[in-house]
């Protein structure tokens, strides 16, 4: 099953988006957005991005657990990843936004 994105409204009344790997499993999540068009530019843009090493910024924790930022070329973060307990799950994380996010659907649940 390929990976898809899921465009949703939060609590707050925000636009944001999720990127699912073909398991199910959410890899990847957006900030806020007001407007649903920042959020469809945002997944666009880590379709852009994600074929890009450069683009991955790896960190840990203050509780000693991985995860990493998806930036744009700007430097803005476009998603962060869940945490992860070790350093091969993060990267393993990273390889799954890489395969699923160029080719995902996007379910636009708004």
């Amino acid at each position: 099953m390929a990976g898809k994105f899921e465009c949703y409204k939060d609590k707050a009344g925000e636009f944001r988006f999720r990127l699912k790997a073909g398991n199910g499993e959410t890899i990847l999540s957006s900030e806020g957005y007001k407007a649903k068009g920042s959020c469809t530019n945002g997944i666009e843009s880590v379709q852009k991005n994600c074929s890009n090493p450069d683009c991955f910024e790896k960190t840990t924790t203050s509780g000693g657990q991985f995860r990493f930022n998806l930036k744009s070329t700007n430097g803005q973060v476009i998603g962060t990843s869940q945490n992860y307990k070790s350093e091969s799950g993060r990267d393993n994380g990273i390889e799954s936004v890489k395969r699923s996010a160029p080719d995902a659907s996007i379910d636009d649940q708004t």
